[in-house]
């Protein structure tokens, strides 16, 4: 995995990627158009924000790589990669619960506030990545 140095771009998968945490000035790349959203995305190595219509849906700090970002009605599943330890925070529906799998490892069950939002974090080398998939029960 690396960096994606377009900031965001589509997959072929109906995915998109985004975030380059080895910027040292924050950067940022807007009006970004996928699958009927707009998208925008900031990012360098003390944070990366993606947006969606307007509303947060991704923040992790320091900074981070997302590849393969999906999200359906059910579920959101990502790869993170990032320089260090990473502070992810979802932006979800509000008051529902959900269940986080890091690498296919249940870290337990986290119910969102009522602005929609969890909060986990992740250990993480220079360079390794995680798979995450959060589905809502």
């Amino acid at each position: 995995m690396a960096n994606v140095k377009e900031l965001l771009r589509a997959e072929a998968n109906d995915s998109i990627s985004f975030g380059d945490y080895s910027l040292e000035t924050k950067t940022k790349l807007a009006d970004f158009k996928f699958q009927d959203s707009v998208y925008k995305v900031k990012t360098f190595r003390g944070i990366t924000r993606l947006e969606k219509n307007g509303g947060v849906v991704y923040e992790s700090v320091p900074g981070s790589a997302v590849h393969e970002f999906k999200e359906t009605d059910r579920q959101v599943t990502f790869v993170a990669e990032a320089s260090d330890d990473i502070h992810i925070t979802l932006e979800l529906e509000p008051e529902k619960e959900y269940k986080v799998f890091v690498d296919d490892t249940n870290i337990g069950r986290m119910k969102s506030n009522l602005g929609g939002k969890i909060d986990f974090s992740i250990e993480l080398n220079q360079g390794e990545s995680a798979k995450v998939n959060v589905v809502k029960l």
